[in-house]
Order: structure tokens, then sequence, then C-alpha cells
């Protein structure tokens, strides 16, 4: 029998479920048996576009953001807290759960569902569910309440989330600039971060003048971009501009299956610092802009860009729209004077390869490992 996986990928940004999808169809053309479950209609949709099915499992739990991708804290935790500690809310969603439980082998968590987080501590449930995860993803989840609460309870929290999480079957930390694959014997793994497969047809020389921006669905303040559009008008950038809470947006797209295809192909990226396009950026050699606004995780990944030398800048949005496009031109113009890099085609094609086969071969392993004998 094939093994039979689910995947759950919480819909807070694009990653998580960029990420279902490309481990979704790899694993089934392994043979595996896989189904797909999100937590927003918007996420569900997103998915479609891919041709995955994804039911919601419930619309109660979500990370909150304001229009410019700016982290609500206190929001965040009231939404967490209802979810955690209202019985119609995760405890029926543990309740739906464990019928699916038991027609898998295996459970993706991508990333940290209270539900699963749960599950997967409790040793009913906990030899099936793996966590999926940004290094950076983990960090800032541990150390939430730093600075906001007493230093013990604040340490306190850490270590209770931390030990939830290693209480599962399995970890699977991933990041943008991991290179081959890594185990600790004691169930943690690591993995680069998974990326799309793109033709290795060569660039047109159209494609390598245009920006390739992609903006999540929490970007939605029109003078941010007001600002974005602006500065790349300014630095003479043609853009490829895609974002969901821009959709209305004349020049703007909600959704694009093939950006990937584009960003590989472009002069350069803009994107907020997330691990899915920094790890574009890596594989397809292509200098990248960084949009960042008050989001922990994306924080801590503009840094480690910085530490790695990828060929990026960074520009922040502070409100200003006249500033920020100013800001803009400049980095792009930074940008676009950089040498070129020869990056490779067929080269990034085959790192994207590699990547993926190295998630197929361990999800389809683990999910063996849990089924026994």
């Amino acid at each position: 029998m094939p093994p039979r996986i689910l995947y759950l990928a919480t819909a807070d940004a694009r990653g998580h479920l960029m990420r279902a999808q490309l481990l979704t169809h790899a694993l089934r053309a392994a043979g595996a048996q896989v189904r797909v479950l999100t937590t927003s209609d918007e996420g569900a949709r997103f998915l479609a576009g891919f041709g995955i099915d994804a039911p919601v499992l419930s619309r109660h739990y979500a990370v909150q953001f304001d229009a410019q991708q700016n982290m609500l804290r206190r929001e965040t935790d009231r939404n967490v807290a209802l979810y955690m500690f209202r019985p119609e809310r995760m405890l029926r969603d543990v309740w739906k759960l464990r019928a699916h439980l038991r027609d898998a082998d295996l459970v993706v968590n991508d990333s940290f569902h209270p539900a699963l987080l749960l599950m997967g501590w409790l040793p009913f449930w906990r030899r099936k569910v793996v966590h999926v995860y940004g290094a950076s993803l983990r960090h800032a989840l541990e150390t939430n309440f730093g600075g906001r609460m007493p230093g013990f309870v604040a340490r306190l929290f850490g270590r209770i989330v931390a030990w939830q999480i290693d209480r599962s079957l399995a970890r699977i930390e991933h990041d943008f600039a991991y290179g081959e694959p890594r185990h600790d014997g004691r169930g943690r793994h690591r993995l680069a971060t998974p990326v799309a497969v793109v033709d290795a047809a060569g660039h047109g020389d159209a494609a390598r003048q245009m920006a390739a921006v992609y903006l999540n669905p929490h970007f939605r303040d029109a003078a941010l971009a007001d600002g974005l559009e602006q500065g790349l008008a300014d630095a003479g950038v043609p853009a490829h501009l895609v974002g969901e809470g821009y959709a209305h947006r004349a020049h703007w797209h909600a959704r694009d299956e093939h950006w990937i295809e584009a960003a590989a192909r472009s002069a350069f990226i803009v994107s907020a610092p997330g691990m899915a396009a920094l790890s574009i950026a890596a594989v397809y050699r292509k200098p990248i802009l960084l949009l960042l606004t008050d989001q922990p995780e994306q924080a801590i990944n503009a840094g480690r860009a910085a530490q790695l030398g990828l060929a990026h800048r960074v520009v922040v949005w502070r409100g200003d729209a006249p500033k920020f496009a100013r800001a803009v031109a400049a980095a792009a113009g930074e940008l676009l004077d950089l040498p070129d890099g020869e990056a490779n085609a067929s080269e990034g094609r085959q790192a994207a390869i590699e990547r993926l086969r190295h998630w197929t071969v361990l999800l389809s392993g683990l999910a063996e490992a849990a089924r026994g004998p």
C-alpha cells in the first residue's frame, strides 16, 4: 500500500501553501496518497489554482496583520487564546482531525497549527505528526512574549512550546540557505526550503529587464503600493505585479501560478523576506529587494540574507509613500548595477529538483516508518 499522508497547511501566508502544493505534487508523482487541508477560503482558492483540492479545517485560527503586513501581536494573542480555550474551536478541530489521523500514516503540520501541536504532544497521536517550519518561525514563536511579559513567564512559554514541538514523531526545519540534508538522530531534520522547478530555457531580453513583484495578501495599503510602483517607475524598471491585496489595482494580478518562472528570469525580485522568496533568489541566483515590515520571522530572515551574502537590498515601509518611493528607486538602481552573477538556469533547475527530491524521500520514509511492519 502506498504511503498515506495528510498535509495541513496554514494560510497565514502563501509560502506554507506553495510548499504544500509543491510537495503534494512531488509525493503523488512518487506514488504517495496525499490529502491537503488548509485554514481559510482564500487559501483553498490559492491551492485550487495549482490543482489541489484542500477543504478548510476551520476558519478560527489565524495570525493577525494590518494592511502593511505588520504583525498585530495583541490581536494575534487574543485570536489564538480564543481558538484554544473555546471548546467549539480547537477541541472541535481535534475531533475532526482524529478521523483524518486514523486514515493517515503521517500528518504534516505546516506550520504550527495549535490543534496539531496538541495532538503531536499526546501519546495517542504523536507517533504520526511531523512539524514543518522555518528555523526563523520557530524562534519567533518561542520568543513571542519576550519583552511583553515578565521574563520568567516568557521563558516558561518558550519552553512549553519547544516541549510540545519536540514530542512529535519528527521535526523538519527548513531554511533558504541550508545545504545537504542533516539529521540529529533525535527526530530533527534540516532541509533546504523547496522551490518550484523552472524550465531551463534561456532568458529573453524583456524578462531580464523586469522586476518580479510578489506581495502576500496582508499587504493592502494603497499608499505602500503607490510608493512601490512609483519607485520602480523612477528606476526605469517595468514590473510584473502580483498581490491578492492589490487585485483591484491596475496592472496587478491577484495570483499567478507561473510567477516563479517570471522571478527566475527577472532582473530582480521584489518581496517581503519570506523563506519562499529568499529560496527562489538563492536557487536561481537572483538579486532581491526585500520589503521589510514589523514581522518578526521575516526580520530574522532579512538579517540572515545579509550574513550569507545574498545579493539584496532592504527597504522599510514607514508610512511615507514619497520617501518609500525614493528608497525603492535607489535600491532598484543598485541591484541593476550589480555585476552579472552569470545565473545558470539549468543549474538552478537541478538545485530545485534536488531540494524536492530530498523532501519527497524524507516524508515518504517517515510515513513508511510510522506505519510500521
